[in-house]
């Protein structure tokens, strides 16, 4: 209906509205006046809102993963992000990885950037070339050791798991970069590989992609326990380097120290107090130089599967956050999560334990997953945590990829997709990521008579490389649950929590990504005792 007509025709109904209550009026005190009077009539009802527009975008994106297609990706092609917010924007830096290796010959450290965490555009690249302090610290470093090697005069690069904050009136771009050769000989047969670096560059603005590069800020270093060369099979219990200097990741303390966190298996995850002002060490002069060890799986082991540290200051909860991503990216890759009031430790985990020195780390917070519906998604970890300025709502970021073999897909463990999720926070404060990603859904007055319907949940047992997969349940009127799982369920809408079979769930307006036809739905996510993660989507 045209807005024109709209008027004229609620005009017409307001003055026989006006009429009738006057002839209504009169008629009280008019016995002869018509019994039935004209009933008043009812204005058009308003129309349906349009539906929520969310996302649409598939998740096999191989037919647009080349490079000529990249204004499409969205998040397709996402590996390690890091995100920060700059203006109206987000941006987010990532490794140099791509299905097909699209982004070969285009610049490294790929970025692209959003106003909602849910369309992206697609950047370019933070870095043209490789830094000349790259080649020039690596031979230095052989030229010094005894004996003296030799340069390594084209040596190959990884650019790999940058990590940006702003600090002060500055945006710090750490990034690594690791020299894909071996130490000594032609190959890695009998040679570890040379040392990585983690460099630093700094800008003013993240919309210009102006940056300054400030060099090295630490590299792998060995402790001289064991050689860099071997005979025979490889035996991984002697890596050479103690800490290797990949995945960095910074925090500020409420004093104004400042940290760099950075590790990947080897001897565990390392600590390394900056200075303030450079955003460097001081030295590094002495072993003790390179950081201290504040979480590893195993106090002796000198190569455990862990890595990708990032850490996060919450000052409600006034604990430091360490979240590392355990085991083999491509699928068995998932989440855990560590606290500590200290910014040296020791960092806990749900049940207690030391992580600091090398107990498992618990809660666990994704890990490979299926709803129906859909292949699922493995490799989940390696995230970014990152907090919205204003609202103050933090959010996880990660990757995700599809499974391997999965029919009509070539090298379908290869499809990585950007997963951005809001966290929300248990009454005892550890975080919990949505069941679902983030698509900016309206919020809605969350009720009881919501609840009620049928639901698929998962209890994500920790299984290498196994996915874990949703179950059908239904919650009913009389709070009882049913299906798969039976039980009983309660609700407390002042803290949003559901809680089932006693486990407490944050909830959250969702979007199904999984539907056949996309559509709004409630979901919500909680925690065992012993810190597995129970997801779950209402379905009908």
């Amino acid at each position: 209906m045209k807005k024109s007509n709209y008027i004229i025709k609620a005009v017409s109904y307001i003055g026989l509205f006006l009429f009738t209550l006057a002839v209504v009026s009169c008629s009280s005190d008019d016995p002869g006046s018509d019994p039935n009077p004209t009933p008043t009539p009812t204005p058009d009802p308003k129309p349906n809102p349009t539906a929520f527009p969310g996302p649409t975008y598939a998740d096999n994106y191989t037919s647009i993963s080349s490079w000529g297609s990249r204004a499409q990706w969205n998040l397709a092609n996402v590996h390690d992000p890091s995100v920060e917010k700059s203006g109206e924007y987000y941006y987010m830096y990532q490794t140099d990885a791509s299905y097909g290796n699209a982004h070969d010959g285009h610049g490294h450290f790929p970025y692209r950037r959003s106003k909602d965490l849910v369309t992206w555009e697609y950047m370019g690249s933070a870095m043209a070339t490789i830094p000349a302090w790259v080649k020039d610290s690596l031979n230095n470093k052989r030229a010094r050791m005894v004996p003296a090697l030799p340069p390594i005069e084209n040596p190959r690069y990884g650019y790999w798991a940058p990590y940006v904050k702003k600090v002060g009136s500055k945006f710090r771009l750490y990034y690594s970069i690791v020299v894909d050769e071996p130490i000594v000989g032609a190959d890695f047969s009998t040679s570890w590989s040379e040392r990585a670096f983690i460099g630093l560059a700094e800008s003013d603005d993240l919309a210009t992609n102006v940056w300054e590069d400030k060099g090295m800020v630490v590299c792998s270093e060995p402790d001289g326990v064991k050689p860099y060369s071997f005979s025979g099979a490889r035996n991984w219990e002697n890596a050479y380097f103690k800490f290797n200097a990949i995945d960095p990741t910074f925090v500020e303390t409420p004093e104004g120290e400042q940290y760099l966190i950075y590790g990947s298996w080897h001897s565990g995850i390392a600590s390394l107090k900056l200075n303030p002002a450079t955003g460097k060490p001081n030295q590094l002069k002495t072993l003790a130089d390179y950081g201290t060890r504040i979480a590893s799986r195993s106090a002796t082991s000198r190569w455990q599967a862990s890595e990708g540290p990032e850490m996060i200051y919450n000052p409600e909860t006034q604990y430091y956050y360490l979240f590392l991503a355990y085991d083999g990216l491509d699928v068995p890759y998932n989440t855990r999560v560590c606290r500590s009031k200290s910014i040296t430790g020791p960092f806990l985990g749900i049940n207690g334990a030391n992580v600091t020195n090398g107990a498992d780390c618990w809660p666990m917070l994704t890990h490979p997953y299926g709803f129906n519906n859909h292949t699922g998604w493995v490799g989940f970890a390696h995230c970014s945590v990152f907090q919205n300025p204003d609202t103050k709502q933090w959010y996880y970021a990660s990757q995700a990829r599809l499974p391997k073999d999965v029919p009509g897909i070539n090298a379908s463990n290869a499809v990585m997709m950007g997963h951005v999720r809001a966290i929300k926070w248990t009454e005892d404060g550890w975080p919990v990521v949505d069941a679902e990603r983030y698509a900016a859904v309206p919020a809605t007055t969350i009720t009881e008579a919501s609840f009620i319907g049928t639901w698929e949940q998962i209890t994500m047992n920790y299984q290498y490389a196994v996915i874990q997969k949703s179950v059908t349940i239904y919650l009913t009127a009389d709070k009882k649950v049913s299906g798969a799982v039976t039980g009983t369920w309660s609700y407390d809408s002042t803290a949003k929590t559901l809680t089932v079979n006693g486990i407490k769930c944050k909830v959250s307006d969702a979007w199904d990504w999984e539907a056949a036809t996309r559509k709004v739905t409630i979901s919500y996510s909680g925690l065992t005792a012993a810190g597995l993660p129970v997801w779950g989507k209402k379905v009908n």
